[in-house]
């Protein structure tokens, strides 16, 4: 896609905005002067009420925040704005399932379900998503290019703490014992190898497994050797707090 000065660059988020979502917003105002940030929870992507009532939540704080990093709207839309009496529920297929969505049914579900809803009230060019959310974001390119939807989806890099815990929401939700213990992530995915990541993870007595494996990008299945742009996905929980993060895999490793 060409661009032009009146595109606009998307940027969709749940809120409790931080420095992974703030560089999001710089990647969308390098695109275009027009950037558009959403600020949504949506309660469509809960399968736990108490988790959805647990999601942090600071509309001032965000919109200083959006506006600072270069944001040019900020939409807080309604409940009712986002979804009318009758709208359209999309399934996020087989893939929607696997991993994240074995965990949490109906997850991706209502994920596309609000994207879908919110892009046709933005009208994007371009719509950035982290790649921290790998599978979302598998599953919003792999929508949009089988629906023919004009919409460039562009992926912006894991932010990471200095110690390299990888930047989220949830992690306020962290004591200060959770969020050493945390730690255990990323040092897992820096080990290179599924076998060498398990047994980190195991170490941590605070972590509770819920998966980790190697995934095909072009297909989010197993991959049971590392291919050109592999992924290791990793999530679980600690004090009850969802924790997922993922690094690229050497096809060498």
């Amino acid at each position: 896609m060409s661009k032009s000065a009146t595109d606009i660059a998307f940027v969709p988020t749940m809120g409790a905005l931080h420095d992974g979502h703030l560089s999001l917003i710089r990647q969308a105002r390098a695109l275009t002067p027009n950037v558009v940030v959403s600020i949504f929870v949506n309660p469509l992507q809960f399968d736990n009420p108490d988790d959805l009532a647990k999601y942090p939540r600071d509309l001032e704080g965000d919109i200083a925040k959006a506006e600072s990093a270069g944001a040019t709207r900020i939409w807080a839309p309604t409940y009712d704005e986002v979804y009318p009496t009758t709208f359209e529920k999309l399934s996020a297929g087989d893939v929607g399932k696997t991993f994240e969505g074995a965990s949490r049914p109906g997850h991706f579900d209502g994920m596309l379900t609000v994207v879908n809803q919110l892009f046709k009230a933005v009208q994007p060019r371009y719509a950035i998503f982290g790649e921290k959310d790998f599978q979302q974001l598998f599953i919003v390119r792999n929508w949009v290019r089988h629906a023919g939807i004009p919409i460039e989806i562009i992926p912006g890099p894991i932010v990471r703490e200095s110690d390299g815990l990888a930047m989220s929401s949830r992690n306020v939700r962290l004591r200060p014992e959770d969020r050493l213990a945390a730690l255990v992530i990323s040092r897992a995915l820096r080990s290179g190898t599924k076998e060498q990541a398990l047994e980190i993870l195991q170490s941590e007595p605070a972590f509770t497994l819920d998966y980790a494996q190697i995934v095909d990008p072009s297909t989010f299945t197993i991959a049971n050797e590392p291919v050109e742009g592999s992924r290791m996905i990793v999530a679980g929980w600690i004090n009850g707090v969802r924790l997922l993060d993922n690094m690229p895999m050497s096809v060498s490793a």
